[in-house]
């Protein structure tokens, strides 16, 4: 199963912030730490901000935070939200074009595997993925004192 660059980039910014917690958050601090482009995690805070996932505070003491806990963001249910239009084979699309779709098994073995994977990532949220024994690690590679 493969992942996308923007749900890979969304979970990061998730990361970041539940680490970072007790502070305001900017896209450039997020941005720096990872060592990854401004203006994608600018596309990327849109649309956590839209779904509720962050709150974006405008203006000079502005910044990202979470909306909510970390044990309440799941990761099976954000992976499904960013990856929605994620199809593993042509058979899952509306554009399939392959003439053995009728009698074929690989889209329903595939829909199995990806109904699992999705099943397994059900079973985590945010909070597991920081770690209380990682966290103060996590803050040191980020570049700030995790709290």
């Amino acid at each position: 199963m493969h992942i996308t660059r923007f749900t890979d980039y969304s979970l990061r910014v998730l990361i970041y912030l539940a680490i970072n917690k007790q502070s305001m958050s900017t896209i450039n601090d997020i941005a720096k730490s990872y060592d990854i482009s401004k203006n994608h995690l600018m596309k990327i805070v849109q649309q956590l901000n839209r779904r509720g996932y962050i709150k974006a505070i405008r203006g000079k003491n502005g910044g990202l935070q979470l909306n909510c806990d970390p044990n309440d963001i799941n990761i099976g249910s954000l992976v499904r939200e960013f990856e929605d239009s994620s199809k593993l084979v042509e058979c899952f699309g509306d554009n399939n074009r392959c003439v053995i779709t009728p009698n074929c098994q690989l889209k329903n073995i595939f829909e199995e595997a990806q109904q699992c994977f999705y099943e397994s990532l059900d079973g985590y949220s945010l909070s597991d993925l920081l770690g209380k024994e990682h966290r103060p690690k996590l803050g040191q590679l980020l570049a700030f004192k995790a709290l």
